[in-house]
């Protein structure tokens, strides 16, 4: 892809830096952030290291499939993260996923960020198709990805290993037909 900035009302989107290590780290590390994210608590900063280097070299790459992008609200405070990470061309689709820090959940912050990047993905990725999921007890992430305007298509069985036990996923889908 490339470097990308998207600006909403309240937010502006932009390619993940690595300047941004110690706030990725941050959120990484958050307990409440973790609960439904299958990567796991980071043991220490240099694994959250070598992961924001993978994204930020996929970004920069323009054939790059990867497109992570660091949230900042008004005030330009890091908030959380967004991606998009396009399949084969063929496909023309994508998956996104989001984290944000708990302090800046239930402000609508996710949801307009998820419908920036949704416009960007049909817009200039000229996608067909943007997919995601999420565990069934993450009310939250579902909710966002309804208000977002995704339509849940099915619901996958144990397939999610959430500490101790396997949780079932809900996928939500997208085209570029369904948009308003």
């Amino acid at each position: 892809m490339r470097k990308v900035e998207l600006n909403t009302e309240r937010l502006t989107l932009r390619s993940v830096l690595l300047s941004d290590l110690d706030e990725v780290h941050a959120l990484h590390s958050s307990p409440a952030v973790d609960e439904y994210n299958t990567l796991g608590i980071p043991e220490n900063i240099k694994q959250t290291r070598d992961l924001l280097c993978e994204w930020v070299l996929s970004s920069e790459k323009e054939e790059g499939r990867k497109l992570t992008l660091a949230v900042l609200n008004e005030d330009k405070a890091f908030i959380g993260l967004i991606a998009i990470n396009t399949g084969r061309a063929v496909y023309q689709s994508a998956e996104v996923w989001f984290k944000y820090h708990k302090k800046f959940w239930n402000k609508g912050y996710a949801t307009e960020a998820l419908k920036a990047v949704i416009d960007f993905g049909f817009d200039q990725l000229k996608l067909h198709r943007i997919e995601a999921g999420c565990a069934v007890e993450n009310i939250r992430s579902k909710k966002v990805l309804e208000k977002a305007g995704m339509v849940q298509e099915g619901r996958k069985r144990k397939c999610l290993p959430l500490g101790d036990h396997w949780s079932d996923t809900l996928e939500f889908g997208m085209l570029t037909t369904d948009r308003k």
